[in-house]
């Protein structure tokens, strides 16, 4: 099975925090990269629910771009 969501990174003091925004499931880690392979880990226990994986058809099919805009008004 091949799962593509949206992830949603923030630093909180020394740690990365990494959220799937399909999910709600977070992980942490030191580093982004960290955070991110704790994140892997997490969703695939996430998932390994029967009732979860259900979850799995509302997922979105073509990439999403999220970004940041900045600007003077």
């Amino acid at each position: 099975m091949i799962f593509k969501g949206m992830i949603k990174i923030e630093q909180e003091d020394d740690w990365f925090v990494a959220t799937c925004l399909e999910n709600s499931v977070a992980s942490q880690g030191k580093t982004i990269i960290e955070a991110m392979e704790n994140l892997k880990e997490a969703i695939v226990l996430y998932y390994e629910d029967e009732t979860n994986k259900e979850d799995l058809i509302l997922l979105r099919k073509e990439p999403v771009y999220i970004t940041t805009l900045e600007m003077t008004l």
